[in-house]
């Protein structure tokens, strides 16, 4: 299934529950579809001009009633799934332009900006409940570990964080790496996260030992990776600024095989539908697909390249190092940090 949205698209997320997919687009818009698994059919259900900037990220909230847009005129937007009408709208949520959105719990979201700034919103409490700066330079992606209450955060400037949101403090930082890092994930029953990063390398970190990556898997490059999707603790699917969707097996490392693609056209985002039988993508290429997970993952592993599998010390330790001041500067690390300041006034979730 595959439909045109007439402009780059930013932002995918797939309802929690229902046969529905949001996208957000660089207009300002944000695009619903419903898609119809009987006969293979998207049909656009909703169409919201929500920005008056680039419609970055979007999120369903609230066990998917409404769904959340962030966006570069530093907004964010509660839009009722049902009507299109508009349920809250906070016009300065950050300082900054909004890169990022992702849920927490069913009542709690983050948002990430341009400038490594960070705000916790609660929807029970309809306010921000926290803020706190993360890094120097835009936040790339965000992964929430529920079990330690730790949010994991990629930057442009080239560092992997620990966030503690008990605390709303940066517990540990990773050195700064070559270059841009712009996805991340978790993996092997929360030992390994996972980074894409700018030039197409794959970092891999152990859960503890922040500092460095203990691995690095180089067959993805000189390609961007712009999106890293878990499918099960030894694979990950991967979305590359050349277009192709691949399947990746991680320790022993390896391109399984490319099992989709956007012809020459970068991958903006990936996601999968609610009951994971289709996986979701968007591309510059003005286009959302739809694939069946079934039909791309049963072609046989015979295209398997670059074993690339090095010797790594995989540790069970939950131990965190825990501090962020030691890390080194990179050279496209912005000099300047304007994370936005918490205020409690910060008033989103007042109409939920």
């Amino acid at each position: 299934m595959e439909a045109s949205l007439g402009e780059i698209p930013f932002g995918l997320d797939f309802h929690p529950s229902k046969e529905l997919v949001a996208v957000s687009l660089i207009t300002g818009d944000l695009h619903l579809y419903k898609y119809n698994t009987d006969d293979s059919s998207l049909q656009r259900s909703l169409d919201v001009h929500a920005h008056t900037e680039s419609c970055r990220t979007v999120r369903f909230i609230n066990g998917g009633q409404a769904v959340a847009t962030g966006s570069k005129d530093c907004s964010i937007l509660a839009t009722d799934v049902e009507t299109g009408s508009v349920i809250a709208r906070l016009e300065n949520a950050h300082e900054n332009a909004i890169n990022s959105l992702i849920n927490l719990t069913e009542s709690t979201v983050a948002s990430g900006d341009d400038e490594g700034c960070i705000k916790v919103w609660d929807t029970r409490q309809r306010s921000c409940s926290g803020s706190f700066n993360a890094h120097e330079d835009y936040i790339s992606d965000m992964n929430f570990v529920s079990d330690s209450v730790k949010l994991l955060t990629t930057s442009g400037d080239g560092t992997l964080s620990v966030c503690n949101l008990r605390t709303y403090k940066v517990q540990t930082r990773s050195e700064f790496s070559e270059d841009e890092l712009t996805s991340v994930t978790v993996m092997k029953n929360g030992r390994k996260v996972i980074c894409g990063s700018q030039s197409g390398t794959l970092l891999l970190y152990s859960w503890g030992f922040f500092k460095d990556c203990s691995d690095r898997f180089v067959d993805l490059s000189p390609n961007s990776v712009e999106a890293l999707l878990k499918l099960d603790e030894d694979r990950l699917i991967t979305g590359s600024e050349n277009g192709l969707i691949s399947l990746v097996g991680i320790l022993p490392n390896r391109i399984i095989q490319p099992i989709a693609e956007h012809s020459d056209y970068p991958v903006e985002g990936l996601a999968f539908s609610h009951d994971r039988r289709f996986l979701g993508s968007i591309s510059h290429d003005q286009m959302l697909k739809l694939w069946d997970l079934d039909d791309i993952l049963q072609s046989p592993e015979n295209t398997v390249k670059g074993q690339v599998a090095t010797s790594d010390s995989d540790s069970d330790g939950m131990d965190v190092d825990d501090d962020p001041s030691q890390s080194k500067k990179g050279t496209k690390v912005k000099n300047a940090n304007k994370g936005a300041a918490f205020t409690s006034s910060n008033n989103f979730f007042a109409d939920l």
